[in-house]
C-alpha cells in the first residue's frame, strides 16, 4: 500500500508514505484560513501563524526555534485563505522530536504580550512590503475585487489597525473555533514504520480534546465582473485579468488545470509565454493560474508591459484566448499538454517536503489520496472538446474581470 492512513479517537487523521531517505518531513495541516475570519478578525490566522513559535508552557521562543535547527532541521509554516500548515524537514532519527515539537506548538502557545507586540511589528513590515511590491499587490486586490465584500477577498496579511487590536484571548477564541479536530491531518513521509508513527501521534496529539467543526464556510456572494484602473508610480503596467472558476470537487478542475498549463504555466513554451515575450518582446513576467476553493475557485492572467504595450499585450492575450474558445487542439498539441503536465507533476513529487505537504492537503480536502498512476489516467482521459467547453465558460469575455495598474 502507498500511503497508510489512521484516524485518532479525536478525529486527527494521520497519513504515512513510506520512503527511503535519510531525510524525513512531516506536517499539520489544518482546514483553517483567513476566509475563516469575522471581520474584527482579520489576518488572525496569519497571525497565529507567527506568534505559536514565540513560547510554549515549557519553552522559550530560542528553544522552540533552536529544538529542530539544533539538529540540522527546519521548521516552518504557512497559512493560505483555507489553510495553516506547520511543518518539519529532519534526519530520520528526530521523527519523535519534530511531533512533539508541532505538538507543542499547536497546543501548548502562551502567547506573550512582549512577544505580540514584537511580532505585529514583524507583520506590518511585511503588509508594507507587499505596498511596495505591485507584482504581488495586485493580486490580492483583484481577488478582493471579485469577491467584493465577502470573506475570501480579505488579504491574507490583515491590516496595522486590526493587527494593534489582537490579544491572547482574540487569539484563543479564533483557535477555539477554528483548530477543530476533525479538520486536522498530520502527514509524514520517511523511512520508519507505521507503527512508530502511530505511537508517536497518540503519545502527543492523542491527549488533545476533541473539538468537532460546528460551522460550515458560507457560500460566496454573486460573481459581477469588472475593470478598475490604477495611476501607480510605477517603471511599467502591471495587469491581471481573469474569472472566478471550478471549486476543489469540481469534475471539470483537472481540465481548467491541463488548459491553464498549456496556457500560461510554469513552462518556458506556454502560449502567453511564446507569444508576449519570446515573439514580440513586450511583457518579462507573464503568467496563468488557477486555485480551487471550497465552494469556487480563481483563474487569472497576470502580464507587466510598458503602457505603450499594454493595448498591443491584450491584443495577443485575447487572441490566445479566443483561439482556444474556438478551435480544438490538434491529437498531437493535446497528447504534448497531457504528457507536460505529467511530467511536470511527477518532478513537484520528486521533491518529498512539496510531496507531504501535497499528500496531506489531498487528504484533507479528499479524504484520500490518488496514486499518480490514477492521476495520469484522469489526464489522459480528458478530450480536445472538454479543453474547448472549458475554455468557453471560463475564458468568456464577458464574464472576465480587469485590474491595471498604470
Amino acid at each position: 500500500m502507498e500511503y497508510q492512513i489512521h484516524t485518532l479517537p479525536n478525529g486527527i487523521r494521520i497519513i504515512h508514505k513510506q520512503d527511503k531517505s535519510a531525510v524525513a518531513y512531516c506536517g499539520l495541516t489544518i482546514n483553517t484560513g483567513s476566509r475563516d475570519e469575522e471581520v474584527e478578525e482579520h489576518g488572525m490566522a496569519h497571525f497565529i501563524e507567527h506568534v505559536i513559535f514565540k513560547g510554549t508552557k515549557k519553552r522559550k521562543a530560542y528553544h522552540v526555534l533552536s529544538r529542530l535547527d539544533d539538529v540540522g532541521g527546519e521548521l516552518n509554516a504557512y497559512t493560505t485563505k483555507e489553510e495553516t500548515c506547520i511543518y518539519a524537514s529532519f534526519l530520520k532519527e528526530d521523527f519523535e522530536r519534530a511531533i512533539e515539537l508541532i505538538h507543542d506548538i499547536t497546543f501548548n502557545s502562551v502567547f506573550p504580550e512582549k512577544e505580540l507586540a514584537k511580532e505585529k511589528e514583524v507583520i506590518v513590515d511585511e503588509i508594507n512590503s507587499y505596498k511596495d511590491s505591485p507584482a504581488e499587490l495586485i493580486f490580492d486586490e483583484f481577488e478582493e475585487m471579485l469577491f467584493k465584500n465577502d470573506p475570501m477577498g480579505r488579504n491574507i496579511l490583515g491590516t496595522e489597525q486590526q493587527l494593534k487590536k489582537f490579544d491572547e484571548a482574540m487569539i484563543r477564541q479564533f483557535m477555539k473555533k477554528n483548530y477543530n479536530t476533525d479538520q486536522m491531518v498530520f502527514c509524514t513521509v520517511g523511512d520508519v514504520s507505521f507503527k512508530k508513527i502511530i505511537k508517536w501521534l497518540e503519545k502527543y496529539f492523542g491527549q488533545v480534546e476533541e473539538n468537532v467543526r460546528s460551522y460550515k464556510r458560507p457560500p460566496v456572494k454573486t460573481y459581477v465582473p469588472e475593470s478598475q484602473t490604477f495611476e501607480k508610480d510605477t517603471h511599467q503596467c502591471h495587469v491581471i485579468m481573469g474569472n472566478v472558476a471550478y471549486d476543489f470537487k469540481h469534475d471539470k478542475r483537472l481540465h481548467l488545470h491541463l488548459l491553464n498549463n498549456l496556457l500560461g504555466g510554469p513552462g518556458m513554451n506556454s502560449r502567453l509565454n511564446l507569444s508576449l515575450r519570446e515573439k514580440n518582446g513586450i511583457a518579462y513576467n507573464v503568467e496563468s493560474s488557477y486555485v480551487p476553493y471550497y465552494g469556487t475557485g480563481v483563474f487569472n492572467i497576470y502580464f507587466g508591459t510598458d503602457e505603450e504595450n499594454l493595448i498591443r499585450s491584450f491584443n495577443i492575450i485575447d487572441r490566445e484566448l479566443k483561439n482556444l474558445r474556438d478551435k480544438q487542439l490538434g491529437s498531437l498539441q493535446l497528447h504534448k499538454a497531457m504528457r507536460q503536465m505529467k511530467g511536470q507533476i511527477a518532478i513537484s513529487n520528486d521533491n518529498r517536503e512539496n510531496l507531504m505537504l501535497a499528500i496531506g492537503k489531498s487528504y484533507l480536502l479528499y479524504n484520500q489520496v490518488d496514486p499518480l498512476e490514477d492521476v495520469y489516467r484522469k489526464i489522459d482521459s480528458i478530450t480536445a472538446q472538454d479543453l474547448q467547453d472549458v475554455a468557453n465558460e471560463i475564458f468568456n469575455p464577458n464574464k472576465l474581470s480587469y485590474l491595471i495598474y498604470k
